[in-house]
């Protein structure tokens, strides 16, 4: 792939803190087996937290000059990817008038039968998935009805394929998940599995953080994108918006 086909800035984004974060945190706190929630894991919307969280990165694009802010935006069609893809426009972040184009590739990691079990009911509940799991890892284990690292690493190949193929020299920001954001990082920076996990051992992915890579025409033979920054959280704090992140502590509901 040659240069002139990679977007010239490429921001990733985690979708503030949602309704199913507080309820796994609660989950948490109780030792209950499985989270709480009256909805698909597509329909959780956003906690008021998190559309303050959205809104603050809006702001803080907003005070860039017009050539530092996103001229494509795509989301994950989860409403809290949305969502935050909304107030983040309507806060000024994006061209009020550029539309959201949502792509399903871009979806939270399926989780199949272990949806919404805390790591203590899959132990209890799921026992040999979880023993699945220790034996081969996250990046490999699929869990029935659902998908491993690899699986969604798959489908990410193909979106950065339609971002080179209609997006070369533009500003793209993608709005979508903890698990998306990671296995990004894997395509776009040629990762091993080792290298991946050792990152997200390193800390969690914080809730409207940013991921930034800029076209290196030295990347490479032809250039490429080089990472600017990981899971930065001022745009945050900036405007004292408490931040969030998601513990490795369950199972579904992630990110």
């Amino acid at each position: 792939m040659t240069g002139a086909r990679w977007p010239s800035r490429l921001w990733i984004v985690r979708h503030g803190e949602s309704a199913g974060n507080v309820a796994r945190d609660a989950a948490h706190l109780d030792g209950a087996e499985r989270i709480v929630l009256d909805a698909r894991d597509v329909d959780i919307a956003l906690s008021s937290r998190g559309e303050d969280q959205a809104r603050a990165l809006g702001a803080w694009f907003a005070a860039k000059p017009s050539n530092e802010r996103p001229d494509v935006l795509l989301a994950s069609p989860y409403v809290r990817a949305r969502t935050t893809a909304e107030l983040f426009r309507e806060a000024g972040g994006a061209d009020r008038g550029e539309a959201i184009c949502t792509d399903e590739r871009l979806r939270e990691k399926e989780f199949g039968i272990l949806d919404g079990l805390t790591t203590a009911g899959v132990a209890a509940l799921e026992p040999q998935q979880a023993e699945l799991r220790r034996l081969l890892g996250k990046f490999y284990h699929r869990p029935p009805g659902g998908e491993s690292w690899c699986d969604v690493i798959f489908r990410l190949r193909s979106v950065m394929d339609t971002v080179a193929l209609h997006y070369a020299e533009r500003r793209v920001m993608i709005v979508a998940h903890q698990v998306v954001v990671l296995c990004l990082r894997y395509v776009i920076e040629n990762l091993s599995e080792e290298q991946i996990l050792a990152i997200d051992r390193e800390g969690d992915v914080a809730n409207c953080s940013v991921t930034e890579y800029r076209f290196d025409p030295t990347v490479g033979r032809d250039g490429g994108l080089a990472l600017q920054s990981y899971n930065l959280t001022t745009p945050v704090a900036h405007d004292a918006v408490d931040i969030t992140a998601e513990p490795e502590r369950t199972v579904g509901v992630r990110g």
